[in-house]
């Protein structure tokens, strides 16, 4: 919506193609995928029809609708939805890398400390050696020193 406000268009393409390439690999044996499915594609006509609006009008009444889409409503992103609920935390070992962990976003340091020291490959690498320091980064990095 803002690189439409902006003109730019070539953006607001890519990022309408972004959504339909999620669309595309929704599992339709998933609970809810044909909801999603069907309202992804509702908000990709109606993102579409300030560039192409026959095409957009056309598309909209093979979704069943009655009305115009230039009668419906512009989409309004949820920011509540825009939070990221994971996020993927790079383990080291002595400054190398030897994993990554997906995480709940903002994870305490001791349950952050404690999934990288169950990774196999953390786990290998330290061979048993005691563990002197753990440098745990919130969302960013947890470095193993032994």
């Amino acid at each position: 919506s803002d690189d439409l406000d902006r003109f730019h268009f070539n953006k607001a393409i890519a990022r309408i193609r972004e959504l339909t390439n999620l669309l595309d690999g929704l599992d339709a044996k998933q609970p809810g995928a044909g909801w999603a499915l069907r309202f992804g594609l509702e908000t990709a006509v109606r993102l579409f029809g300030p560039m192409m609006p026959h095409l957009s009008e056309d598309l909209w009444h093979s979704l069943g609708h009655r009305t115009f889409l230039a009668d419906e409503p512009w989409p309004v992103a949820d920011a509540a939805q825009l939070v990221e609920q994971k996020v993927t935390v790079a383990v080291q070992v002595n400054g190398k890398l030897r994993g990554t962990l997906d995480l709940p976003m903002d994870s305490d340091r001791e349950t952050a400390e404690t999934a990288a020291l169950a990774l196999g490959n953390v786990v290998a690498a330290i061979g048993g050696k005691p563990v002197r320091k753990v440098i745990v980064v919130p969302n960013r990095i947890i470095n193993v020193v032994v």
